[in-house]
């Protein structure tokens, strides 16, 4: 017994010693996946898209490293498991689409939730460290799909019609109503940015918050124009309410004049181009499909009559095969069609509590407030603009709901009010 203790304790102890040396390297590897995954997110031309594939490599890393479940984000946990018997069994009311197109359709949301919590958990452990690496990353992909699509709308580039549709910038993406919708959160870190530091790296943001703003413009998505615009202020006005000092304030009012004034005069060298002038006109102005028994709103209305008397769904794809060939528009009323009552009552919960859980972020002084405005400020803007699109497929839309999720657990599992501004800045 006495000779064996020795090499049993020694075995043990290497044992540990190779799991931590594991755990370490894969906790550095993460990081390095977690930046690649979100990178991807902007690029969705083709399906399974390079998001989705990262995101299969991303999760055994993180099972290695260690990432913890958090009970903060159980009710994230629950409402996903609440909502997988509901969607799977809408999947089998189809008549028309293929089951196999609509059970695809079904797993790859069912898979987005699950990356919701992930993201959640991941941030939840190092809050402020994670954050300013999703967003460095999100950021670059950002800014760089603004300068392509910028471009290819303005024909300088080769290639152009690539990321054109209607002769709209859409840049990666397959339709410019997610592009645009897409760039508005790293606006939106730009924005606190410029209005909370002084200097290059204001300066430096400013010019990120323009080239976003660009990017938005060109895509002439007026939907992503009024959530591009309401964002912004959103987000001006709890940063001057909530974190700016008397001295930030005075400043932050003469910024917003300056970056107000040079908007409107970027706006202006835009439109001084014909074409886009002659499409912005174009876009202004009441659409054909806006209107009557079978434009946007007038199927809507049908829709939602629809999916009344259906309570278990009609299954993904089904109302384009019906009278109407077009989809509702209103991912509120769509989830009820694909999902079921069920599954969209938890739809509804999901939207409901993230906002929530962004408004108390905010609403108590905490180390990570700074990190929730500009979360807050898209994701309402984004449950707003559902209304009027099928958004319950846009990659940004989840990675935002575990964003919120997680800087939420942070705040509640930190008792901290505040921290030095240049730490949670980002």
């Amino acid at each position: 017994m006495s000779l064996s203790a020795p090499f049993d304790t020694a075995f043990v102890g290497s044992k540990e010693a190779a799991q931590a040396f594991v755990r370490k390297k894969a906790q550095r590897l993460l990081d390095v996946m977690v930046a690649l995954w979100i990178f991807a997110g902007g690029i969705v031309l083709i399906e399974p898209s390079p998001y989705e594939l990262m995101f299969v490599l991303v999760l055994p890393v993180a099972v290695m490293a260690g990432v913890g479940l958090y009970r903060s984000t159980l009710g994230l946990l629950a409402i996903i498991l609440g909502f997988i018997p509901f969607a799977l069994i809408a999947v089998f009311q189809v008549q028309f689409t293929p089951l196999t197109d609509a059970l695809i359709f079904t797993l790859v949301t069912i898979f987005l939730l699950i990356t919701s919590y992930f993201a959640a958990n991941y941030v939840a452990e190092d809050t402020i460290r994670r954050m300013r690496l999703i967003m460095a990353a999100y950021t670059a992909i950002a800014v760089l799909l603004a300068i392509i699509g910028t471009l290819a709308y303005l024909r300088l580039m080769p290639g152009a019609d690539l990321f054109l549709r209607y002769g709209r910038a859409k840049a990666t993406f397959k339709d410019p109503n997610v592009f645009a919708p897409f760039l508005i959160l790293p606006a939106m870190f730009a924005l606190q940015r410029v209005l909370l530091l002084r200097g290059w790296p204001a300066i430096i943001a400013g010019g990120v918050y323009l080239v976003l703003f660009v990017g938005v413009f060109v895509s002439f998505s007026r939907a992503g124009w009024g959530h591009f615009a309401a964002s912004s202020i959103i987000t001006l006005v709890l940063v001057f309410v909530l974190e700016a000092g008397a001295r930030d304030k005075v400043r932050i009012m003469m910024m917003s004049l300056v970056g107000a004034a040079m908007l409107v005069v970027a706006l202006g060298g835009l439109l001084s181009i014909p074409a886009v002038y002659k499409l912005f006109e174009t876009r202004f102005a009441t659409q054909s499909y806006d209107t009557g028994e079978t434009g946007r709103f007038g199927r809507q209305g049908y829709a939602f009559e629809l999916a009344l008397d259906h309570p278990r769904g009609l299954g993904p794809g089904e109302f384009r095969n019906l009278r109407i060939i077009e989809e509702p528009h209103n991912v509120y009323v769509s989830v009820l069609h694909n999902y079921g009552w069920g599954g969209g009552v938890l739809f509804y919960l999901l939207i409901g509590v993230t906002l929530w859980k962004g408004f108390t972020s905010i609403l108590r002084p905490s180390p990570y407030r700074l990190l929730a405005i500009p979360l807050l400020a898209t994701f309402s803007m984004l449950a707003a603009e559902s209304l009027i699109i099928d958004s319950d497929h846009w990659r940004h839309l989840f990675l935002l709901i575990g964003l919120v999720w997680g800087v939420s657990s942070a705040i509640d599992n930190d008792p901290r009010t505040n921290v030095r501004r240049e730490e949670a800045l980002i």
